[in-house]
């Protein structure tokens, strides 16, 4: 048995040793922590990545995933990520079709499962870890530290950092990665046997199916590719038994500018985030994190202490004369730092400086240095039963935290709030309260937080476009001008503020300049049917109803199912005269979008003036089947009848529109020549 087990016997009691039980306990633990998450909503990325991403939807041809980048755009596009992770987006493509469409419960299903497989697995990965690889004569690996194993995976599987990852759908990039990586170790493991007669046994298809499987992890989350590191020092520590004594690491280094002082901080708060999981927040950028200006900036203290542990642990790996010490904690240090490198900003810039989930796997890491160094101090004090209290007083809590961050993931609303607290100079939190509060309806908190953001980060154009817009819809015009001006004066390719600015200066009557808005955001944005259609409108205003037609027509074009286009298109060529062009376009509508009552009315409206009342009938009661409230639905049908002679539904008609609009003057207007129609009628037959 491993020395670390030996000293560990306080803590873990000897009846739940066994590795069936120990992976039950883990999975167990792990399932009640995130479970709280199973019925969230699609939250912050999942918008993009899921709900809005068209590579799950069916008639997305399979093959584009593997040309489209996370979010669903091509790879080749300058707006593109580059985050290259088809097989996760794969994953969410059979979640979307085997729960027959966006239903949250699945998505959060399958990566709380992953996560608690992840952490059965840590169970083995640990046992490997802390007692290295030895066989019985049958080739059956021997676990030498059961207790350190099941301890270390307890830490990992509890872990509240692991939140963003399990119950943010989008973790699930996290979460494959680290199965694969995890099972690429294994499998890399499992090719070096000890044989007491043989030695060394070495299996070319474990070694292929371990590189295999660190390919699959990369095609999950780009952070998969290290386990080839990792695999290379665990082979010199454990297989190769090298001495690493004498391994001098080179790095090259930039001068020792603020920049690099900045990154330095930002290691410690990842690692800070793992040694005290309380401050979590969905979002670390846009002044999140102040820049350190000068070197007597008194965070120059989190550096100080961070490098003081690494080189204090790096020199007992290196010097230590206990070899099974160096051992651990080089491992250790290697799954804490080799899975960061690629988000550390050391080789290439990404695009965050602190993310919660780029340290799920750099946790196993700090999950077995933490249980090492209980180990050693279960060694050196007599005060064991205070160590084991510790230990559980840590797991407790941080599944506390896990259920109570899992609350906070399970809509927008409570998810982005908790960031205020945490992160209240971050522009980005103001700006998603902001959002979500206009989605809501409530535009004038909304438009609270965006300022907020705005004065946070002066240069925030997507904060100044939506507090533009909202101040556009108050016909506050003047200001709304002003900040999207500014907006695509600070980025002159945003093609949605452009389009804004035209609806402003298109309010305004300054027609010319909004023409020249909406074809400077088709400049930007080619295909780009929101801008057709309000460039439409733009025409009609100016009555050129070609140009207006031509506009809508290029709207349905890019996008089929533009509804505010097509029925445009038909009021448009009913309101000139041209009922057989406004059939014509209105039946091709119906065809692409054949549940959409407003088609159906606006259809229904042309076949009455066309005498065609049956099928003109037809429609407007389909229409009023899926839109039953609608009060001009049912005075148009009135119209219908009463030109049709049918005066008895005319009345019913035209009462229940003005019960449910009873100061709309058409219906009321069309409703007193009806009645006296009737009257005239009835004193004609008596």
């Amino acid at each position: 048995m491993a020395e670390v087990d030996v000293n560990l016997d306080h803590v873990i009691p000897t009846t739940i040793i066994p590795t069936y039980w120990a992976k039950l306990l883990v999975a167990f633990v792990s399932f009640v922590c995130f479970a709280h998450s199973y019925d969230g909503d699609f939250v912050f990325d999942d918008s993009e990545a899921i709900v809005n991403n068209k590579d799950l939807r069916a008639e997305t041809p399979l093959g584009d995933l593997w040309h489209h980048d996370f979010w669903g755009s091509k790879l080749s596009s300058n707006t593109s990520h580059k985050s290259y992770r088809p097989l996760t987006v794969l994953t969410f493509r059979i979640n979307y079709y085997l729960s027959g469409g966006f239903h949250p419960v699945s998505f959060h299903m399958v990566n709380i499962l992953l996560h608690c497989s992840i952490s059965v697995l840590m169970v083995d990965v640990f046992s490997i870890l802390f007692g290295g690889l030895q066989y019985t004569s049958k080739g059956r690996r021997l676990n030498l530290a059961p207790k350190s194993s099941l301890l270390a995976a307890l830490f990992f599987a509890v872990h509240p950092v692991h939140t963003e990852c399990v119950a943010g759908i989008v973790g699930r990039a996290d979460l494959l990665g680290a199965l694969f990586f995890l099972l690429s170790f294994l499998g890399y493991c499992h090719a070096f046997r000890e044989n007491n007669k043989e030695g060394a046994q070495f299996s070319t298809f474990w070694v292929l199916l371990s590189i295999l499987l660190s390919a699959v992890a990369m095609l999950c989350k780009e952070q998969g590719i290290t386990v080839l590191g990792f695999n290379a020092v665990f082979d010199a520590l454990v297989i190769s038994k090298l001495n690493i004594l004498e391994i001098v690491q080179k790095v090259r280094h930039k001068d020792k500018s603020l920049e690099a002082i900045n990154y330095n901080y930002y290691y410690s708060l990842n690692a800070w985030l793992l040694l005290c999981p309380w401050w979590l927040c969905f979002d670390w950028s846009m002044g999140c994190i102040p820049l350190i200006k000068s070197v007597s900036d008194w965070r120059i203290i989190a550096l100080a202490a961070l490098w003081f542990c690494l080189i204090g642990l790096i020199c007992q790996a290196l010097c230590s004369e206990d070899s099974h010490k160096r051992r651990i904690l080089t491992l250790g240090l290697g799954f804490l730092i080799i899975p960061f490198l690629p988000a550390s900003n050391l080789f290439f810039r990404v695009g965050f400086v602190v993310a919660e989930r780029v340290i799920y796997l750099p946790s196993v890491g700090y999950c077995m240095l933490l249980t090492y160094g209980f180990g050693i101090l279960t060694k050196h004090t007599k005060k064991k039963k205070l160590i084991a209290a510790t230990v559980i007083g840590i797991l407790l809590i941080n599944m506390v935290r896990c259920i109570t961050r899992c609350s906070q993931w399970r809509n927008e609303d409570l998810l982005f709030r908790s960031a205020l607290s945490v992160c209240p100079l971050n522009a980005k939190v103001h700006y998603n309260v902001g959002k979500n509060l206009a989605d809501k309806g409530d535009q004038t908190a909304a438009i609270r937080y965006y300022r907020e953001a705005v004065r946070l980060n002066p240069k925030y154009v997507h904060a100044m476009n939506n507090l533009g817009n909202i101040l556009k819809e108050r016909n506050e015009l003047q200001e709304a001008e002003e900040l999207l001006s500014l907006a695509v004066q600070i980025q002159p390719d945003f093609a949605a503020a452009w389009m804004n600015l035209g609806i402003v200066q298109n309010s305004m009557r300054r027609f010319g300049e909004a023409e020249q808005s909406y074809r400077t955001a088709i400049k930007y944005r080619r295909k780009y049917p929101d801008c057709y259609y309000n460039l439409g409108r733009l025409y009609a205003d100016l009555n050129r109803p070609l140009d207006a037609l031509n506009a809508w027509r290029n709207a349905t074009f890019l996008k089929p199912e533009h509804t505010l286009a097509w029925n445009n298109m038909i009021i448009l060529l009913d309101n000139t005269g041209n009922l057989a062009q406004a059939e014509a376009v209105g039946r091709e509508a119906l065809e692409l979008i054949p549940n959409d009552h407003s088609i159906m009315f606006s259809l229904a409206n042309v076949l009455g003036k066309s005498q065609k009342y049956k099928e003109s009938e037809a429609l407007f009661l389909k229409a009023i089947k899926a839109n039953p409230n609608a009060a001009s639905y049912h005075g148009n049908l009135a119209v219908l009848y009463h030109r049709w002679g049918n005066f008895d539904l005319a009345k019913k008609y035209y009462e229940v529109s003005l019960k449910l609009d009873p100061l709309a003057p058409a219906t009321k207007e069309n409703y007193n020549l009806l009645k006296r129609k009737l009257e005239q009628l009835q004193t004609n037959s008596v």
